[in-house]
Parts: structure tokens; C-alpha cells; sequence
């Protein structure tokens, strides 16, 4: 069995985002901020958190920084050395030469690996000069704005992508970078970070991608796709 989306429901109105967070905050109460680290770090942390879980990216990236205490180390490695050391957070094949290609065009720029002329910047410059990165798109890019700078940029990762859209405040069919704008837009700017990790704990707990829970839901009496989830059988699919 398996949660299969209904569409059409005009049971509710689209919820604003300060009910939302009311809601979550009485739910999940208000969530402990990250750790800050350097930015350069928050960006390889970020690649190598791509399709893998916090554990394991925590792990690799322990790894990475004990085996090569230095950005510079990193860059006298090869490929191959880099990916058996974060081996621990899948795709290291891929990883290992997205990151070291970031820390090379980093270095080739600037002339260090010091991103913090980042916080003086306006935000949307910041964000072009982090997506003119190879390989960095808008999440990888709000992630360091937002963690390390504490500036007001909304990374949109699926859990919050999911619980947006059925929120309504994503129309259907909203792309990842579009929903960067949207969202952020919406968000008032010292609230993004509280919204940002309160949607992914109520995406993983809650309105998971399969079987959500919406009986349960703390939003069910204001989300416009609560009760248009019914169970099927996988044999109809």
C-alpha cells in the first residue's frame, strides 16, 4: 500500500506562512540553530550532503577534514585519493571532483578559500557568485548564505519543497529554482531559517513523501490537500 495524491481539493485556503510557522513552532518547538562553520566549509559539507543523509554526510566530511586539515591538501590530492576518503557519503565518485573543482575556481577567484566578502555583498549578487560555481545551484548556494552568513536566503530541499506545494504556496509543477524565489519571498527574512528546518523536521516526521500523515497532522485543519491522500494497492500502479 501507498499514498496516492488526490488533486482538486478546495477544502481550505491557502494557509499564510506565519500560521504555518505558529503551528510547527507548538508542534516541534523552536528549532536549535546549526552549528556555524567557515563558509567554504558549509559548501563542501553541502555537496557532499547531496543524496545522503546527515549522518553520513557528517561522517564523510569528518573524514575529509582529518585526512586533509587544509583546502590546499585537498587540491594536491587527486580525484581518486578524495572520493576513497568521503567514500562513506555514496557518489563519491562524483563528489570528489565537483569539490575539488569548486575549491580550484575558489582559489583561481579569490586568491584564498575565504568566502566571507560573501556578507557584504547584496544577496542577490551573492547568490549569482555562488551559482556561477560549477556545480553549484540555488540550495547549495542558500545553504552557505543562510548556515555560515546568516543572511536571509531559503534553501529548498524536497522535504520542504513537498510540504510547500502542498501547502499551496507552490503552484503545481513549481521547479526547484523557482520555488527559491517563491518561497523566499514569502518568508518574512528572520523567520527563514526557523521555516527552512521546521519544514524539513515536518516533512521527515510527518508529511512524508509516501503515506503522509495526515490524521495526525498539526496543519490538518488549514492544509488545502489534507484528506485528498487515499491508500491504494501497488498493484493498480
Amino acid at each position: 500500500m501507498h499514498a496516492h495524491e488526490g488533486h482538486g481539493s478546495t477544502q481550505h485556503e491557502i494557509p499564510s506562512v506565519e500560521r504555518v510557522l505558529s503551528l510547527l513552532r507548538a508542534e516541534y518547538g523552536e528549532p536549535a540553530p546549526p552549528r556555524i562553520v567557515p563558509p567554504v566549509d558549509e559548501l563542501v559539507a553541502t555537496i557532499l550532503s547531496q543524496n545522503t543523509s546527515d549522518v553520513n554526510t557528517a561522517r564523510s566530511f569528518g573524514a575529509l577534514k582529518q585526512t586533509f586539515p587544509t583546502w590546499e591538501e585537498v587540491l594536491a590530492a587527486t580525484d581518486e585519493q578524495l572520493a576513497n576518503v568521503i567514500r562513506s557519503g555514496g557518489l563519491a565518485d562524483q563528489k570528489a571532483p565537483r569539490i575539488r573543482g569548486v575549491l580550484r575556481e575558489i582559489k583561481c577567484r579569490t586568491g584564498s578559500f575565504d568566502l566571507a566578502f560573501l556578507a557584504d555583498l547584496p544577496l542577490d549578487e551573492a547568490k549569482a557568485w555562488l551559482t556561477s560555481l560549477s556545480g553549484v545551484g540555488p540550495k547549495t548556494a542558500a545553504c552557505v548564505l543562510l548556515f555560515s552568513l546568516q543572511r536571509p536566503a531559503m534553501p529548498v530541499d524536497t522535504h520542504v519543497h513537498r510540504v510547500a506545494s502542498r501547502l499551496g504556496w507552490l503552484p503545481q509543477g513549481t521547479g526547484a529554482e523557482r520555488a527559491h524565489i517563491i518561497l523566499e519571498g514569502m518568508v518574512p527574512p528572520g523567520d527563514i531559517l526557523a521555516a527552512h528546518l521546521l519544514l524539513i523536521q515536518h516533512g521527515r516526521r510527518t508529511c512524508r513523501a509516501r503515506q503522509p500523515a495526515c490524521q495526525r497532522c498539526v496543519l490538518r485543519g488549514d492544509c488545502p490537500s489534507a484528506g485528498t491522500f487515499t491508500e491504494i494497492d501497488r498493484t493498480t500502479t
